[in-house]
């Protein structure tokens, strides 16, 4: 009989995934538990195991997304057909694509260029694509050496040392910032028509704003917000999700936008997640003070010695001790009721050029300020570089988010679902505390922002929490 093939669910917070790469050919025989496809979702790519035993029949193509639980092919006992209205749709061209590839090969090597899915992409990682755009690299000239041939960010490595150096004063620009190639990616833009304008080396983010501000200013049509050549992102739904999550209708843009960034990817989940954790959230917000001398003092110690914990680092260490002791604070809301859970898992917030991603320091109460530090730092860059796994994302029950780089000083965090409540860290600021003798002394303070899910508790205990961070902060160093 035949087995339905869904897209998995990958973590709590997953919606759809895009199909990088089959590991295996149209209509081969596998094993349950073997692994027979490459998914990426908003979030990490991923491997994912067959979840029955047969004659694998391919649905879904590489380059095509799927909401979690739809069908992407089917498991077949010898000799058996698809289900009526199962079998694979026809392959249809992609912009100024061809054709897809025969069913009978789900990825297809062009001969001297990089395999290629039904679809026509490029099969390679997500931080090949980044540091490929980082490089100024065209991903399409890399040979790739991962599974199935696909590109890894290694082979984007040997193919820059590889490269002869270039040529000065061509009038191209040879250097840009991800940020500017994936601006101009989404506005249509030719990023070798881009001038540079600053002292930077590189097109920058903002070079390429200022090209298409000129564009417009001139007679001629704003870049499209989808690039040529490319077909608009598509779901297997059938129909496209507002990011707001509210379903209405949204208001047309009150001016004549200069472009549109589709909010899509990490941008939409972060949007729709936010949207939905206010809506289903009864959340409030305070703010406490906490003077942080004796952390500055400790920090300033450990510099001489070498890298020193981060401000951040010491409130994750200070969070993780006040959990344990108002354990309702570590809590989760289910159909049952609150949920008090036993592990403190400290998810703190990193920002990305694109979004938001939240890793997890997992097990903060059992580590020394020194793990913390070695952990988040390793969070941190695997976040940035895109190589973060699965498990770097799961089970946070608390969330530290931080703003102080930014001069801030208190403001209001957004709740990370299923947590009950979130931290925000602002700037540590020169202040002047007043003593019992009415002298003024002067106090390096950090502002603490608890928001909470008043459903889970009430005020006093969001306070008593907060006041026992401050206390450890405070007490830093002492017996």
């Amino acid at each position: 009989m035949a087995t339905e093939f869904q897209m998995p669910k990958l973590g709590l917070t997953m919606e759809a995934g895009t199909i990088i790469g089959w590991h295996v050919p149209d209509g081969a025989e596998v094993t349950k538990g073997t692994p027979v496809l490459a998914i990426e979702t908003d979030k990490v790519e991923s491997d994912v195991e067959a979840s029955a035993s047969g004659r694998l029949h391919q649905i879904g193509a590489p380059g095509e997304t799927f909401g979690c639980g739809a069908r992407i092919g089917w498991f077949l006992a010898e000799g058996e057909e698809p289900p009526a209205g199962g079998a694979r749709p026809p392959a249809a061209a992609t912009g100024s694509e061809a054709a897809a590839a025969p069913a009978a090969s789900a990825v297809a090597a062009v001969a001297g260029g990089p395999v290629r899915g039904a679809g026509g992409r490029i099969l390679s990682s997500p931080n090949a694509r980044r540091v490929a755009a980082e490089l100024g690299i065209d991903i399409a000239a890399v040979s790739g050496s991962g599974p199935g041939g696909r590109i890894v960010s290694e082979d984007v490595q040997r193919h820059a040392e590889a490269r002869p150096a270039p040529v000065p004063d061509l009038g191209v620009p040879l250097m840009t910032t991800v940020a500017a190639r994936r601006l101009a990616d989404l506005l249509g833009v030719d990023i070798a028509a881009v001038p540079r304008t600053g002292a930077d080396p590189r097109v920058t983010r903002d070079d390429v704003a200022s090209h298409v501000r000129q564009q417009l200013a001139g007679a001629g049509p704003a870049p499209a917000s989808t690039p040529p050549g490319q077909a608009p992102e598509r779901r297997r739904s059938g129909r496209r999700a507002r990011p707001s999550g509210s379903g209405t209708a949204l208001p047309p843009p009150s001016q004549t936008p200069m472009g549109v960034v589709p909010m899509r990817g990490m941008r939409r989940t972060i949007a729709s997640r936010m949207h939905d954790s206010l809506h289903n959230m009864a959340q409030l917000t305070l703010t406490m003070d906490a003077a942080m001398d004796r952390i500055v003092a400790d920090r300033r110690r450990r510099q001489v010695d070498g890298a020193a914990p981060s401000y951040t680092d010491y409130v994750i260490a200070a969070v993780a001790a006040a959990l344990v002791e108002h354990p309702v604070v570590n809590s989760q809301i289910t159909d049952d009721g609150i949920a008090l859970l036993p592990e403190v898992n400290v998810g703190m917030a990193v920002a990305l050029d694109d979004g938001l991603v939240v890793p997890v320091v997992r097990g903060a109460d059992r580590r020394s300020i020194t793990d913390i530090s070695v952990e988040t730092e390793r969070l941190a860059a695997a976040a940035r570089s895109r190589s973060l796994g699965l498990d770097d994302f799961q089970g946070a029950t608390f969330t530290v988010t931080a703003m102080g780089m930014y001069g801030v000083d208190a403001f209001t965090p957004i709740i990370n679902p299923p947590n009950t409540a979130i931290l925000g860290v602002g700037r540590i600021r020169r202040d002047v505390h007043w003593d019992d003798d009415d002298q003024p002394v002067p106090r390096s303070t950090l502002t603490l922002s608890l928001t909470w899910d008043h459903r889970a508790f009430d005020g006093a205990p969001a306070a008593e929490f907060t006041g026992t961070v401050r206390e450890v902060l405070e007490s830093w160093g002492l017996e």
